[in-house]
């Protein structure tokens, strides 16, 4: 499982940069061929991740969680097996992203 520390990513767009290029990377994927999309988790009205999925060819779907309070993205690829720990540096403002 690949680890890696000190990941900048001081706003959203910087975190969905760094996400798409692990998954797409994971899978030799063309990252302008493969969208991504995001969902906030929130746990009692409190944002507390990102769910994101990008969609490849032959149903392929990988995913990771951004957990904010842990400052960590966990991968998945489409077997649902972890192969990625992103651990961030920097991050974005949860508050300002809640808004």
């Amino acid at each position: 499982m690949e680890h890696t520390d000190g990941i900048a990513a001081s706003n959203l767009d910087d975190l969905i940069r760094v996400v798409h290029e692990t998954l797409c990377r994971r899978d030799r994927l063309n990252r302008n061929d493969t969208p991504i999309r995001y969902s906030f988790i929130r746990r009692s009205g409190r944002l507390c991740g990102i769910w994101f999925q990008i969609h490849g060819p032959r149903r392929l779907r990988s995913h990771a969680i951004w957990v904010i309070d842990e400052q960590r993205v966990l991968c998945y690829d489409s077997a649902g097996i972890k192969f990625a720990e992103l651990r961030l540096a920097t991050a974005p403002d949860p508050a300002r992203l809640a808004a």
